[in-house]
């Protein structure tokens, strides 16, 4: 059993930056992929960022030019350093990590999850 434990949330102003962290458990850490998602308040979650094994990374369209996805497998961490921030990227993030290595943009493909950190931007 893999536990992932996102920090690094909170409120903030538009144009402002915010650094998320996801701790996991386990020792295999550095054979996961692993993902960031987020859900808004009536909407679906959706894949915001992913970084393979071997740290090849992907981006949804809207944070490819404000969000850095990066990972410390010496530390079981990864990071996702989100940069101008807008209101639109309100959400609760969640990480996610894949047993294969290998990231997609399918919530299916994650076998764990962590409980969510709760990012509010104000305008």
């Amino acid at each position: 059993q893999v536990q992932l434990v996102e920090s690094g949330g909170g409120l903030v102003q538009a144009g402002d930056s915010l650094r998320l962290s996801c701790t996991a458990s386990g020792r295999a850490f550095s054979d996961y992929g692993m993902g960031w998602f987020r859900q808004a308040p009536g909407k679906e979650r959706e894949f915001v960022a992913s970084i393979t094994w071997s740290s090849w990374t992907d981006y949804e369209d809207s944070v490819k030019a404000r969000f850095a996805i990066t990972r410390d497998n010496a530390k079981n961490t990864v990071y996702l350093q989100m940069n101008s921030l807008k209101p639109e990227d309100t959400a609760v993030y969640y990480c996610a990590a894949t047993l294969t290595g290998t990231t997609t943009r399918r919530t299916t493909a994650y076998v764990y999850w962590g409980q969510g950190t709760q990012v509010t931007v104000s305008s």
